[in-house]
């Protein structure tokens, strides 16, 4: 088991890529804190990936825009199993408008949940990493951390951002043996996905079909969506690999949509 006894925390997991992630982590022995806005989610997600095992799993409540929840919730995990190996910035949402139609409201939550969230998680868990003497961070990014699309100003921006923060946080960690990575996944089929065909359909005068066809899946080599188990491989992957090789890389998991 690769992380066995790891002690992981990843952010908007009750559900999705997150939820794919942290039942990985269980399965290869790692102690998950599942972090997701509602504690009846979180808690309901833990003990169906404990009754899994072999590792085990606990439900917290966690905004991750708001820093005094961020820091009690980082400190009940490690009061509850005293480190912090890995930390996974996944909690995120789409919103999507043309840059003239964008309400300035959408635009700053979309930045605080995506940029913000991934800075204030960092912040309260790099201080139990320097002091254990290393960990992983790794952010959710995007395709769209290198590409971008119509009406998804905002979700580019903040994309694009994570992989300045990531480099950022790989220099000063990386002395204290703390290693950051970015996976940046093409279109998975996830619920938010889904909240995206009917909208950019409206929005760009085509069908429903032709968005998951061309806009989506319109550059891959196979025309499939990339899968939240080839997401939460990647993840593994960079949560395992204890070296600072890696460190500051992004890896993009899209069936060849993008190439680096």
């Amino acid at each position: 088991m690769k992380l066995k006894d790891k002690v992981c925390i990843v952010t908007g997991s009750a559900s999705g890529i997150g939820r794919a992630i942290a039942a990985k982590y269980v399965a290869e022995g790692a102690r998950v804190a599942i972090a997701d806005l509602k504690l009846d989610a979180s808690e309901a997600t833990a003990a169906e990936l404990t009754a899994k095992g072999p590792g085990e799993a606990f439900g917290i409540a966690m905004d991750v825009t708001n820093e005094a929840a961020v820091n009690e919730g980082v400190a009940a995990v490690v009061s509850r199993w005293g480190r912090v190996d890995v930390l996974v910035s996944n909690a995120g949402i789409q919103i999507v408008h043309p840059v003239e139609e964008f309400p300035f409201e959408d635009w700053k939550r979309m930045l605080s949940i995506h940029l913000d969230g991934a800075f204030l998680t960092t912040k309260a868990c790099v201080p139990h990493m320097k002091t254990q003497g290393g960990g992983a961070i790794i952010y959710m990014g995007s395709v769209h951390s290198h590409e971008a699309s119509p009406l998804k100003s905002a979700y580019v921006t903040a994309k694009h951002g994570l992989l300045g923060l990531a480099r950022v946080v790989a220099k000063e960690g990386g002395p204290h043996g703390i290693r950051s990575n970015v996976i940046c996944p093409g279109f998975v089929r996830t619920p938010l996905v889904d909240k995206q065909i009917p909208e950019q359909a409206k929005a760009l005068g085509i069908s429903e079909d032709e968005v998951v066809k061309k806009m989506m899946l319109g550059g891959t080599v196979d025309t499939e969506f990339t899968t939240i188990d080839d997401v939460a491989e990647v993840a593994l992957l960079f949560a395992g690999f204890e070296t600072n090789a890696l460190t500051g890389q992004s890896l993009v998991v899209s069936h060849g949509w993008y190439m680096q």
